[in-house]
């Protein structure tokens, strides 16, 4: 079925400035310049793809605009915001000394944040069906008092912050399937009751100390923070069977009004950040299972927000492929990398996943936070 979908970027997500480090470490001595993990490749040549392909002519084009201040403020503290806005006269970093940004990076995270707030406005006043915010720097990472992990401003919940505010939304889901832990929606929604948190990641990757099973929420959040750390290798079956048997039972408990989703396609075999085995076929198999969820609990309304995902020529079909899914448009764009992953044995479910799926599901189950 064709549907009405939203798509956001601007090319100025593509000038966010992340210098000349190799990788992680920061050029010097005997770390010979390149360029960062976190680089405009990934996210320009999948804007590129979905133009090339000719899916762009089907999608809603949605301008992005900047967040405001106030819309920070909802979700940060002013000593973080301030920080941010002072470094970004010449550059500097969002706060764990591995997030570094250029000159006007302030600017560009709230672009970042309002690109994401254009797609869930859309979505929830019926303009689109659903929605895409290929928006950059990424977000996932970033707490409420410092940035973190390429990270400067937490876009997700800036978004949600802002539709709870003009009385637009109540209850939101949020499901993560990045490669590293979704720290950032963790903290901040830790106590709320009226937003869940789902994670799923690569299991002790970043932050090295956060994302345990265990992990559940405080005080009235009680049971609404959800953790899967999935074991190293894990592909295709694995990821579909966390939305099949975790995030779908809780979310149909939950009923949101809306599904934000972080899409980090850092779970990709050839990403130079994981070690887990996800296809592009892998990523269009979990869009089709958020958005049948969606179509359940929610009536459709899902927004995805792009995160992390490093691989420059894997990204690009990843992405389209979850596109497609969202736009029920099929372009004819083959990957040509499946002939190389297409038939990897890491596809399959493997017992030892299983058993991680299974526990995080028992500890959801025992809050109450899951239905079969």
């Amino acid at each position: 079925m064709e549907r009405k979908t939203g798509y956001v970027w601007h090319e100025q997500y593509a000038w966010h400035d992340t210098g000349t480090h190799a990788g992680i470490y920061p050029s010097g001595g005997f770390v010979q310049p390149y360029h960062n993990f976190e680089s405009p490749e990934s996210k320009a040549r999948f804007a590129g793809l979905v133009e090339v392909s000719g899916l762009l002519d089907r999608l809603v084009r949605l301008p992005a605009r900047q967040v405001e201040t106030e819309d920070l403020l909802r979700v940060h503290t002013s000593g973080h915001v301030e920080r941010i806005r002072e470094q970004s006269v010449t550059g500097g970093d969002a706060g764990d000394g591995f997030s570094p940004f250029g000159r006007g990076g302030y600017d560009l995270a709230r672009l970042a944040a309002g690109g994401t707030l254009a797609a869930a406005e859309a979505v929830m006043d019926g303009t689109v069906d659903n929605a895409y915010a290929l928006v950059r720097p990424p977000g996932h990472h970033a707490e409420p008092d410092q940035g973190r992990g390429y990270c400067l401003f937490a876009n997700v919940p800036v978004a949600i912050e802002a539709l709870r505010a003009a009385g637009k939304l109540e209850r939101v889901a949020i499901f993560d399937y990045d490669v590293h832990h979704g720290n950032g929606a963790q903290k901040i929604y830790w106590e709320d009751p009226d937003v869940l948190t789902i994670s799923v990641h690569q299991d002790r990757l970043f932050p090295v100390d956060l994302g345990m099973a265990d992990e559940r929420g405080a005080g009235a959040g009680a049971g609404t923070n959800i953790n899967v750390p999935l074991p190293a290798g894990s592909g295709d079956g694995a990821y579909w069977s966390v939305v099949e048997e975790v995030a779908g039972p809780a979310i149909r408990a939950f009923q949101p009004e809306l599904i934000m989703v972080s899409s980090g396609f850092d779970p990709s075999a050839f990403d130079p950040l994981g070690r887990m085995s996800v296809t592009s076929d892998g990523f269009r198999g979990i869009a089709d299972r958020l958005l049948a969820l969606a179509d359940e609990v929610c009536e459709g309304r899902i927004v995805f927000s792009h995160e992390g995902g490093y691989s420059a020529v894997h990204v690009p079909f990843c992405g389209l492929a979850v596109l497609e899914s969202l736009s029920g448009i099929r372009t004819g764009v083959e990957d040509p990398f499946n002939i190389s992953v297409g038939q990897s044995p890491t596809r399959e479910l493997s017992p030892w996943q299983r058993e991680t799926i299974e526990h995080s599901a028992e500890l959801a189950r025992a809050l109450g936070m899951l239905v079969d």
